[in-house]
C-alpha cells in the first residue's frame, strides 16, 4: 500500500473504471465511489458515489482526487463444528 502522496500522484492518469476513489476539497471528503468512466485528456472522471447514491462527474482541477484506501477484510473465522455426543 502506498502513501497518501503516492495515491494522489497516481490518481490522474492511472485511474480506470473499477477503481475506488475519494474526492476532497479543503481536506473535506465530498465524494467516494467506484470509477465508471474516465476522460483523461479533459481531467474528468465519473463515479457512482456511495455517499450521495448517485453518479457524479469529478474534475481534477476542482477536487483533490485520490485512490481510496483498500478496506480491511477481516480474517475468516472457521465454522464451529458441534461436538458429537
Amino acid at each position: 500500500m502506498g502513501t497518501q502522496d503516492e495515491l494522489t500522484a497516481a490518481a490522474r492518469e492511472d485511474l480506470s473504471p473499477g477503481d475506488v476513489v475519494e474526492a476532497r476539497r479543503g481536506g473535506r471528503l465530498l465524494h467516494r465511489g467506484t470509477v465508471t468512466d474516465v476522460a483523461h485528456n479533459h481531467g474528468l472522471l465519473w463515479i457512482m458515489d456511495t455517499l450521495t447514491g448517485g453518479r457524479r462527474l469529478l474534475d481534477h482541477s476542482e477536487l483533490e482526487i485520490t485512490r481510496a484506501p483498500a478496506p480491511e477484510v477481516p480474517a475468516a473465522v472457521p465454522p464451529q463444528v458441534p461436538a458429537a455426543g
